[in-house]
């Protein structure tokens, strides 16, 4: 298990009776490799919500506004659309050749999403986070991989201006299928 996914289930419990995903059949359709922690977040947690903030996107969620193929596809489109009609301005952070983004979690309640910052060349272990606040031009990069992003938010190691609720006094975790009731 992935350090960073290791501490987080020592402050945020897992739920029991969770079962790997086929990643390598979920990366031929995402056309990319993803992060090792990611990777082991979704086998180790499943889809779901930290601390009724922090929506994990999973491969093959019943809902599609929080399956991670069907998001990686709609906020490509949504963000190219928004660039093009301007006036919000693209992060500066792509504006390195190869660079692009990819969502990883939705935060509940203010249309702001979680990205990678991906680039041509750049390992998925290297992804760092851009966090963007959905109902407006803020854009915040977080040099540090998702899981890790994740465990400082909800820990206090990391404020971020558009997960302003975090920390929370106690933590938690609602699974798709509590919340979806698959």
């Amino acid at each position: 298990m992935h350090p960073d996914v290791e501490q987080l289930t020592r402050i945020v419990p897992p739920p029991a009776d969770r079962s790997p995903r086929a990643w390598p059949e979920i990366e031929a359709r995402l056309g990319t490799a993803l992060p090792e922690d990611f990777k082991d977040l979704v086998d180790t947690y499943g889809g779901g919500v930290f601390d009724e903030t922090i929506w994990i996107l999973e491969p093959d969620c019943p809902d599609r506004d929080y399956d991670l193929l069907a998001m990686k596809e709609e906020r490509a489109e949504v963000l190219a659309r928004l660039w093009e009609i301007g006036p919000e301005p693209r992060p500066s952070e792509l504006d390195v050749p190869g660079a692009g983004l990819f969502p990883f979690a939705y935060i509940e309640g203010t249309g702001a999403y979680l990205y990678w910052l991906t680039g041509k060349d750049v390992r998925p272990e290297d992804w760092t986070v851009l966090a963007n606040a959905g109902r407006g031009p803020e854009w915040e990069h977080h040099p540090m991989g998702s899981v890790r992003f994740v465990l400082s938010v909800l820990t206090g190691e990391v404020r971020s201006e558009i997960l302003y609720d975090l920390p929370a006094e106690e933590h938690s975790f609602d699974s798709n299928e509590e919340i979806l009731g698959d």
